[in-house]
């Protein structure tokens, strides 16, 4: 499943682009965004990891930041295998793949398919494994309203949708929250990169989708990192019910954590993502 690559880009199997940062030497750790994001989301964790001597990459998603806009392929799967080739085509191995919200599906789906050959540990941050919607199964999860309603607001008005999105992402809607306007533009401006082709259709795949039988894969020690004030990825309905499916699984809770921890709690996860890459 080997594509080629350029500087900044791996090919993939039905010629789309997808857009990479690589940075450092040593034991490789590859990020996986959330909706609607890019791999820079993950930019405080890269940076800091990279100069603690590790090798740091980030895809942006197909459809997502500097990745092609496909309009095929907007599915966990697709997603799955494009990762799985970014990982090939860099011939990784002992790699630690670290995933938030979607991006936790995405990795957790990753070993479903293509198992742990190149992978030595996981980190599920605030991850929608092992399922969003609500079904007879998860009689706590998300109700479809829910997920109809960002699909209206995403056709209706993406870019108000997106700046309204980044309260309850972050915790900004919290009394005595410290609001950073910075952060809401560029969360802003990575979700306007990605294609309303792509963002529509991935509503579909980080809510619908069940990897129960991926979580069970995943035999290799797996931190599950959740805040308990997630707005967006409730805890009871994922983290906590992921923990138990993990043959490996550990859970940590960030008392007051948001959906955005990797901004909002950016040293305390640094800091746990380090201890975990060295434990």
């Amino acid at each position: 499943m080997k594509g080629t690559r350029t500087l900044d880009k791996v090919t993939v199997h039905d010629g789309a682009q997808i857009h990479i940062t690589d940075w450092g030497h040593g034991v490789p750790v590859v990020f996986s965004h959330g909706w609607p994001l890019s791999g820079d989301a993950w930019e405080d964790q890269m940076m800091f990891l990279a100069e603690h001597g590790y090798r740091v990459i980030a895809h942006d998603r197909r459809g997502h930041g500097r990745s092609s806009k496909a309009w095929h392929g907007n599915d966990m799967d697709t997603y799955a295998d494009d990762l799985a080739t970014v990982i090939e085509t860099l011939d990784l191995s002992g790699a630690m793949l670290v995933g938030h919200s979607t991006g936790g599906g995405e990795v957790a789906r990753y070993i479903g398919r293509h198992g742990t050959g190149r992978v030595s540990r996981a980190v599920l941050v605030g991850a929608v494994t092992p399922q969003m919607m609500a079904s007879p199964a998860n009689p706590k999860g998300v109700p479809m309203d829910a997920f109809d309603g960002i699909r209206a607001g995403v056709l209706a008005d993406r870019a108000q949708f997106f700046k309204d999105l980044t309260l309850p992402f972050y915790g900004y809607n919290r009394p005595g929250a410290k609001v950073s306007e910075g952060v809401r533009d560029t969360f802003w401006l990575q979700g306007m990169q990605c294609s309303l082709k792509s963002a529509y259709a991935c509503i579909q795949q980080f809510s619908e989708t069940d990897f129960t039988e991926d979580l069970g894969k995943m035999d290799i020690p797996t931190l599950v990192i959740h805040g308990d004030d997630d707005q967006i990825v409730p805890i009871d309905t994922t983290a906590r019910r992921a923990v138990e499916l993990l043959p490996q699984g550990t859970l940590k809770v960030y008392a007051g954590g948001s959906h955005g921890l990797a901004t909002t709690h950016k040293d305390q996860l640094n800091a746990d993502l380090l201890a975990f890459l060295r434990g």
